[in-house]
């Protein structure tokens, strides 16, 4: 599921300046932000929180089986 979030003027500010200094367009840094947040955030806490379970393995936080 696709979704198109509006950012506000900071936030796309901000994001424009990180594509800038990575020399990436805005939608592939957002999508590396996307890639890099859950690593910083307490996994357990975040699914504990989750409303839908059924995306867990496409999911960022969600466990991912070793390879």
């Amino acid at each position: 599921m696709a979704y198109t979030p509006t950012l506000s003027d900071s936030g796309s500010a901000t994001l424009r300046r990180i594509s800038w200094a990575l020399g990436s367009p805005m939608t592939k840094t957002m999508e590396a932000i996307f890639i890099k947040l859950p690593t910083m955030f307490d996994r357990e806490m975040v699914c504990q929180c989750c409303k839908d379970p059924t995306g867990c393995n496409i999911c960022g936080f969600g466990e991912k089986e070793a390879a």
